[in-house]
């Protein structure tokens, strides 16, 4: 048994953790943020995406003792207080969800993308979801909100 120390969603926490523990399993049970989904456990399916130290990271591939000493977002961790981030809100106005099972993965990986790269086009939109499936949407709405919310940050920053 080992101890975990991280900074979750703003907020330090520690805790025993057994060594084989998964971090998707930390987040989940023992944190109770169960908005990163176990899809595959095998990482082909991206529903467990969270952010490690920045950046995009499926938790399902590692060891919760791994991230010791590490800052994790999840999607829990985005908005702030009742306010979207842009990306969730761009999922709701371009209606890229359908069952929502690949929605908090797929915001993950793309706030991770716009952070990388702020103005992808559709292309690289595609290939940067293409660790992330979803079995309802077909990718298009999906694309469509994330180019959307590029478009938004875009005006965002041209209006300061």
């Amino acid at each position: 048994m080992g101890q975990v120390n991280v900074k979750v969603n703003g907020r330090s926490v520690s805790r025993p953790v057994e060594d084989r523990t998964l971090l998707v399993e930390f987040l989940r049970d023992t944190l109770g943020l169960t908005g990163t989904h176990v899809g595959c456990d095998t990482g082909q399916c991206g529903a467990c995406v969270i952010h490690l130290d920045g950046r995009a990271v499926k938790s399902c591939t590692m060891l919760a003792a791994q991230a010791t000493g590490c800052e994790i977002t999840t999607i829990e961790g985005l908005a702030k207080g009742d306010n979207l981030h842009p990306v969730q809100a761009a999922f709701r106005e371009n209606h890229a969800l359908q069952c929502g099972f690949c929605t908090p993965g797929m915001i993950m990986m793309a706030v991770d993308l716009l952070n990388r790269i702020p103005q992808p086009d559709d292309a690289t939109i595609r290939a940067n979801l293409d660790g992330n499936m979803c079995r309802c949407t077909g990718y298009h709405n999906i694309v469509k909100a994330i180019a959307a919310a590029a478009a938004k940050s875009t005006m965002a920053h041209a209006a300061e």
